[in-house]
């Protein structure tokens, strides 16, 4: 059986990114490889990491035991905030290149804004010098507001080709969608289908659904972040999970059914604030 495989989005410095992929966080090294293998057995071509998590080296030996080209495959990895400066941000690329044992990366982000410590301007920098010499296929932020890329983009000129947040049907963070759509910006969501203390999946209305559709209630969530035009990592390490994260792309939603999925929104308050958190 063929596997299933995520559609595309191009990026604005061209890059082809799929529109879901594998997130790596909390696994461990030994998880990590184990479950990047499988997953991208089942079909899955994005896996995206982070030196926070602990687990590049695992995600490397993933990779590498898939036996799928490298060319067909989209990682992505994000870095600390003791990297946060033009220099320090190449360090930080040659650091996760040689944990994960590749020769490039597709994508790298700035995990945090970090404001109080002031110098995401300057990593910022440093990515788009990664980009200009072609180290980079693409270059990104997580966790950035508007007022966080606004900035980047005015001081540098570069926008970034994606910023990652968290987003779910009870933080839609609709102000964040607006503006990146405005600027071209790829919107991937993070704890895509509400995290460890989920009510997505038990509210009513994404069980009748999922009853509606035949499908599981993350089927349904997922589905949503697709008709919102977003990309999205999700996580598991359960391989019947894994499979059903991933067919989601042959049916669809209406747009009364997304916006009663969106009505679960609780606002930003519910989500992480980056202007605080951070690492």
């Amino acid at each position: 059986m063929t596997p299933t495989t995520a559609p595309t989005v191009t990026l604005t410095h061209g890059a082809e990114m799929p529109r879901l992929g594998l997130g790596t966080w909390p696994m461990d090294d030994s998880a990590a490889e184990a479950t990047v293998a499988a997953a991208i057995e089942l079909g899955y071509r994005l896996v995206d990491t982070a030196e926070n998590y602990g687990n590049e080296r695992g995600v490397g030996r993933g990779l590498k035991a898939s036996g799928v080209p490298r060319e067909e495959l989209f990682v992505t990895t994000k870095f600390n905030k003791r990297w946060h400066g033009v220099e320090l941000a190449a360090e930080a690329y040659e650091r996760s290149l040689d944990l994960l044992g590749l020769d490039y990366l597709d994508l790298l982000l700035i995990h945090w804004p970090n404001p109080a410590h002031d110098r995401y301007v300057q990593a910022w920098q440093g990515l788009a010098r990664l980009l200009e010499r072609g180290r980079l296929r693409a270059v990104g932020t997580s966790n950035f507001k508007p007022t966080h890329l606004e900035r980047v983009i005015a001081e540098t000129g570069v926008v970034p080709d994606v910023n990652q947040i968290q987003l779910s049907p009870t933080v839609t963070r609709e102000s964040a969608r607006a503006y990146h759509a405005k600027h071209g910006i790829v919107t991937q969501s993070w704890s895509p289908i509400g995290g460890q203390r989920n009510e997505v999946l038990g509210a009513p209305v994404v069980v009748e659904l999922a009853e509606r559709h035949g499908r599981t209630p993350a089927q349904i969530v997922l589905r949503w972040h697709m008709e919102l035009g977003l990309a999205t990592i999700p996580k598991s390490t359960d391989p019947v999970r894994l499979r059903q994260n991933l067919d989601v792309f042959d049916f669809s939603l209406t747009a009364g059914e997304v916006a009663a999925i969106s009505a679960l929104d609780q606002g930003d308050a519910a989500g992480a604030d980056s202007d605080v958190s951070g690492h």
